[in-house]
């Protein structure tokens, strides 16, 4: 297979939507959030819509108002001037309110979010007499010479049933923790939260290509994923009628009507393992299982 650059960052926005889920509806998530100009933006930012909810996930306990979240990807490091460029970020988002003190210094919080414990910037913490907690597990909070509230979370860390989404988010998946994240996704029913699963479940499938290739070996597993792909591909087909519906393009009405019939799922199938640069002797082999096809009949979609 082809190496494909893997894009983390959607995936760990859209993996904090499906952990804050139970809360979401008192959350406003603002991605890739422009601090004055382009060059300087913070990952994520959670704004509390009302200051006194609580938030179930205990990632959000430390949250105040307003929470600025830095994901570093698997190719990312977490040195002490990565830590200090979150607080300064911070600072200046607490100093861009409309009017002059508008964002309270003691309502903004900072997360740093990481797979691996950055083991540089605690022996860091250590000798510059930081204070460091560990108040559950994975989440670390960091008071001292900081201005304001600031939680270090290493997802390797965290509780692996109740934290699937973020622990998706690794090069390192075993069989065990890729199981649990297709059940996981299948049990998702709101058009959303599947919207959000489709971004995590890219960036896991490309990143452990390796345990796919295994899990398609495994009959009632490559039957789990093919379904776990149908329901994305269903989305696509309301998509694209909507799209047919709001243009009145013929294509778009064709397109509709396309991939509303098996040969349209088929193909939508085909195109998706393609995107994560599966050969066509995988291919043949998952649609065979999935479709009940023939080797002539599969050979002919590629």
């Amino acid at each position: 297979m082809k190496d494909k650059k893997i894009q983390w960052h959607p995936g760990f926005v859209a993996a904090m939507n499906l952990e804050f889920a139970q809360d979401r509806t008192g959350l406003i998530f603002e991605k890739e959030y422009n601090l004055n100009t382009k060059p300087l933006e913070v990952d994520l930012l959670v704004i509390k819509k009302e200051a006194s909810m609580k938030i179930t996930n205990e990632i959000g306990n430390l949250f105040k108002g307003h929470n600025i979240m830095e994901y570093k990807s698997p190719e990312d490091g977490l040195d002490i001037d990565a830590f200090y460029k979150a607080g300064a970020y911070a600072g200046l988002y607490k100093s861009y309110g409309d009017t002059s003190d508008a964002i309270k210094a003691d309502d903004v919080t900072v997360s740093l979010v990481r797979e691996v414990k950055p083991k540089g910037l605690f022996r860091y913490f250590r000798e510059h007499n930081y204070m460091v907690s560990n108040p559950y597990h994975g989440i670390y909070y960091v008071e001292g010479a900081v201005l304001f509230p600031t939680q270090i979370i290493v997802t390797r860390e965290l509780d692996e049933a109740a934290h699937v989404w973020l622990g998706a988010l690794s090069e390192r998946m075993e069989k065990q923790g890729m199981v649990r994240l297709l059940e996981s996704v299948g049990r998702l029913s709101e058009k959303a939260d599947k919207e959000f699963a489709d971004s995590v479940l890219e960036v896991s499938i490309g990143a452990n290509r390796n345990v796919i290739e295994e899990l398609m070996g495994d009959d009632n597993m490559c039957q789990a994923l093919m379904e776990i792909m149908e329901s994305q591909l269903l989305l696509k087909e309301n998509e694209w009628r909507e799209e047919g519906r709001k243009e009145g393009r013929k294509e778009g009405r064709k397109e509709g009507r396309k991939e509303g019939r098996k040969e349209g799922r088929v193909e939508g199938t085909v195109d998706t393992l393609r995107d994560f640069d599966y050969e066509d002797a995988q291919i043949k082999k998952a649609i065979m299982k999935k479709y009940s096809l023939s080797e002539e009949e599969a050979e002919a979609y590629l």
